[in-house]
C-alpha cells in the first residue's frame, strides 16, 4: 500500500489533536501527548508536531509511506519542500528513536 504523507506544525496540540481525531474519524496510530501525533487512514499518513521555534500551520514535510520500500530517504523539491519516502517499519523505528515514550503499536 502507498499512502500520501503530510506533516504539519501546530501551536495548540490539544485542540489540534481533538480537531484531527474528528476530521479523520479515528484516534492517532502513534501519540506523544503534547508533542506528536500520527494518524494512518487508507489513503493518508498524517502527523502533527508541536515544537518550540516552529510556526504553527506550516508544512513540515510531505511524501509517501510505501510498503514496497525497505528504508527511508528524503529530498527537497524545486520549491525547497522536504519530501520523505519511507516504509512503515522505517517510520515506526524513527518515531521510537525520536520519541521513545510515544505510544506506538
Amino acid at each position: 500500500m502507498k499512502r500520501f504523507h503530510i506533516s504539519l506544525s501546530v501551536g495548540d496540540f490539544a485542540a489540534s489533536l481533538a480537531d484531527y481525531n474528528h476530521r479523520l474519524g479515528c484516534a492517532p496510530y502513534a501519540l506523544l501527548d503534547g508533542r506528536y501525533a500520527l494518524w494512518k487512514t487508507d489513503i493518508l499518513n498524517f502527523s502533527i508536531s508541536c515544537k518550540p521555534g516552529e510556526t504553527a500551520g506550516t508544512v513540515r514535510h510531505i511524501g509517501f509511506e510505501d510498503d514496497s520500500l525497505s528504508g527511508a530517504t528524503e529530498e527537497k523539491d524545486a520549491a525547497g519542500i522536504i519530501w520523505e519516502y519511507f516504509s512503515p517499519q522505517a517510520q515506526d523505528d524513527e518515531i521510537k528513536t525520536k520519541f521513545p515514550t510515544a505510544k506506538v503499536p
